[in-house]
């Protein structure tokens, strides 16, 4: 990645380095191919859920490392928004029958996101599909690591920088909706962001007066 800008260069790295992360039992987490996913950004703010049936790392690299999964290209998410990710392997789960699978996912991605949505400021993620509700499930112990060294975080999180990166990004996403016949969760997805950007831009103006 030598040709790369340095914050590119920083993000792929710090990504793959959270991916390795071992859990409780010794194994990288990134490497489980059954999972729930959770970005959270610079204020700790949750900011989407998933889950993956074909490896945490590959489905997480997707998303955060290029421009092939509908929240990155519909710019409903913004990769340099995610300042930490946390990681829910189903280990016990690689070898279960589809239905299985399945069902569990499901639940667990649930509880993840009622859980996300408590921990919310605003009672809200970016996700721009509806989360179907199911029953709740205990969860297995999760892997959560930050993506950037604190030297670069501190520079990334400058409220200054979010707020125009943040702005860009409403701009594109109604630029999207603009252009085409999008769902209603997208619509919903340009209103969350547009919360975000007023408190973090409120906040910035109170501290600087």
């Amino acid at each position: 990645m030598a040709d790369e800008p340095l914050d590119v260069t920083e993000l792929y790295e710090g990504v793959d380095r959270v991916l390795g992360l071992l859990g409780e039992d010794g194994r990288a987490a990134g490497d489980c191919k059954v999972g729930v996913y959770l970005f959270i950004d610079y204020d700790g703010e949750p900011i989407y859920v998933g889950h993956t049936r074909e490896q945490l790392r590959t489905r997480i690299r997707r998303h955060l490392t290029n421009q092939r999964t509908d929240a990155v290209a519909m710019r409903v998410l913004d990769p340099f928004e995610v300042a930490e990710i946390e990681m829910w392997p189903f280990w016990d789960l690689e070898e279960s029958p589809d239905e299985v699978i399945k069902d569990t996912l499901d639940r667990a991605e649930f509880t993840v996101y009622q859980q996300a949505l408590s921990d919310s400021l605003f009672s809200a993620v970016l996700n721009e599909g509806d989360i179907a509700k199911a029953e709740l499930i205990e969860l297995p112990s999760s892997v959560r690591g930050e993506i950037l060294p604190d030297a670069s975080r501190t520079k990334r999180e400058h409220p200054d920088i979010r707020i125009a990166r943040r702005a860009r990004t409403i701009a594109d996403l109604a630029r999207v909706i603009s252009e085409r016949k999008v769902q209603t969760g997208i619509r919903r997805t340009l209103w969350v962001q547009a919360q975000r950007l007023e408190h973090l831009a409120r906040t910035r103006l109170e501290d600087v007066t």
